[in-house]
């Protein structure tokens, strides 16, 4: 099955995916990790991607499309895939239609406090891409998993979420009345918990299968 998951920066898009991945033995195509690689490698398209994204900003278009359709023609995405940050646009959902089959598009809805909240608290291990949140950190500052230290991303900074999420609302939400129409789109309330909101999207997934 092909998966497309929508939603605003910090709305648990990339968590669900991971579990979902597991789930359902697909793989989880993730364009916000493979710009971050990108940017750490120095690579031609990480540095233009930089700018956009230390801003708070899109990535262009044909980057993005670029790097998917790549993606996409890789072996393991055969038996299907989830795509956790991509589309972000209306021009790049068509661009998709245009190569790739799209079975179900799953929305995760989170209020902008919450979201501002949960990733301006975030804190990331750049070695092993650990997540953590301040809030069960205490007085830790290192990563469990390797042990480096954690750091608050430029983007995770609160100042630039709020554009972030402004940029998202003005380009992005566009997305959910494009696949609505489609009769694509199903909506799940993003703030139930983890567990909570993987049960509620594969029910879903069930009821497509």
């Amino acid at each position: 099955m092909n998966l497309i998951l929508l939603g605003a920066p910090g709305a648990g898009k990339g968590t669900q995916a991971e579990i979902i991945s597991e789930a359902l033995n697909i793989p989880q195509i993730s364009t916000g990790d493979i710009l971050r690689r990108a940017i750490k490698d120095g690579t031609e398209t990480g540095l233009k991607a930089k700018s956009y994204i230390d801003a708070g900003k899109l990535v262009p278009d044909e980057v993005m499309i670029d790097i998917v359709r790549e993606r996409l023609t890789m072996d393991d995405c055969k038996g299907g895939y989830i795509l956790d940050g991509f589309p972000r646009t209306v021009p790049q959902a068509e661009a998709l239609d245009t190569f790739a089959r799209t079975d179900a598009v799953i929305e995760l809805a989170v209020d902008d406090q919450v979201l501002v909240e949960r990733l301006s608290g975030r804190r990331v291990c750049l070695k092993c891409g650990a997540t953590y949140h301040v809030s069960m950190l205490g007085d830790q500052t290192c990563c469990e998993k390797c042990g480096e230290e954690l750091v608050l991303r430029e983007d995770d900074r609160a100042e630039t979420v709020l554009n972030r999420l402004k940029v998202y609302h003005e380009q992005t939400a566009p997305l959910i009345d494009y696949y609505e129409k489609r009769g694509l789109l199903h909506a799940v309330a993003g703030d139930q918990g983890i567990e909570g909101t993987f049960e509620a999207i594969m029910r879903l997934i069930k009821e497509k299968a």
